[in-house]
């Protein structure tokens, strides 16, 4: 199950206690405060990986707590420190505090960490307290509790280009064709009911594409799919607009505007974002050339004439998207949303 938005706890493990203890051996009846320091409490972190794409996993347990301190013990000896809980989360997850709703850290990136609550510090021992007039202390401090917070997670994907059309508009055929993903490809609507991230090879890096459910009239309003899916075209450098040639070239126009409005009435900006045009599945019907030449007209830019299943266009096509991806990447714009990097801010 695609899970993209999740709350969560996290506790921070409590300090050990300090030791009270005197040194008592044969010869020395009367040695002096032995008592060790408290461990410290385990640090709960958040560390994005491309091994996970959904937050299902992580839904199931609501409440992750780091390991406590152990207690000083005698002969100085030092309470074992908490050990650190790492939870690991899809990369793209935008981590917020549930309570006032700001974000903490973007996670967009393989491999980034982020200490979300910091355990408790060990308490001292008795022999922190030994001076010339208390040669014989008799105490200790408890360790610190640790801190408790809870998250909302939302994972938005991070990709290169995000793949936009309405449903059946060729989507999960180009992406396979391009890459190793296999999202579902079948003749009805909504065929893809969970964005698929796939990676086209390149000679110096990868092309990362996400197939984005089909995108309907009334998206921006929660029609169909809706805002849950939009927002993941937030995360992408470039959109790559299929149009079926075979509803035709009044058809294909007016699906291309519906896309277009949807884009320009959602809350993200994204009829701004760089893109490329095309004309898919024109191995279906002999006038894909007039549905390119009409997309032409009202589009200003003429689209590349496209078919999966027989490979025409597809070079073209990647080419186009390569070289938009390039030049949105050396301008600095980034696939993710800024946020601030102190995750105890705010």
């Amino acid at each position: 199950m695609f899970i993209d938005e999740t709350e969560i706890t996290v506790s921070s493990g409590r300090g050990g206690d300090g030791m009270v203890s005197f040194r008592r051996e044969k010869y020395i009846p009367r040695g002096g405060p032995d008592g060790g320091d408290g461990g410290r409490g385990g640090d709960v972190l958040l560390r994005a990986t491309i091994h996970r794409n959904t937050l299902a996993g992580i839904q199931h347990l609501r409440h992750y707590k780091a390991q406590s301190g152990r207690p000083g013990g005698t002969a100085n000896k030092h309470g074992r420190n908490g050990e650190d809980l790492v939870v690991e989360v899809p990369v793209g997850t935008l981590v917020r505090d549930a309570e006032r709703g700001n974000v903490l850290r973007d996670l967009d990136e393989d491999g980034l960490e982020v200490a979300i609550v910091r355990g408790g510090k060990g308490g001292h021992g008795n022999k922190h307290f030994a001076g010339p007039t208390n040669q014989v202390p008799r105490r200790a401090t408890q360790g610190r509790p640790g801190e408790t917070r809870r998250l909302t997670l939302e994972l938005r994907l991070v990709a290169d280009v995000g793949l936009v059309g309405l449903p059946n508009a060729g989507k999960s055929t180009f992406l396979r064709r391009v890459s190793q993903a296999r999202p579902k490809v079948a003749d009805y609507p909504f065929t893809t009911l969970e964005p698929v991230l796939g990676l086209v090879e390149r000679d110096d890096d990868g092309l990362v594409i996400a197939d984005i459910p089909g995108i309907v009239e009334g998206a921006h309003e929660g029609a169909g799919l809706g805002l849950r899916f939009l927002r993941h075209l937030q995360r992408t450098r470039v959109l790559l607009h299929l149009v079926d040639a075979a509803a035709g070239p009044e058809q294909a126009v007016a699906d291309w505007r519906t896309i277009r409005e949807e884009l320009e009435r959602s809350e993200h900006g994204l009829h701004e974002r760089p893109s490329v045009l095309a004309v898919s599945r024109a191995d279906t019907v002999a006038e894909a050339e007039e549905v390119a030449a009409a997309l032409r007209e009202v589009a200003g830019e003429a689209p590349v004439v496209l078919s999966s299943a027989t490979g025409r266009g597809v070079d073209e096509v990647l080419a186009r998207v390569s070289r938009v991806v390039d030049e949105a990447r050396e301008s600095g714009k980034s696939a993710g949303d800024a946020a601030s990097k102190d995750p105890r801010s705010g």
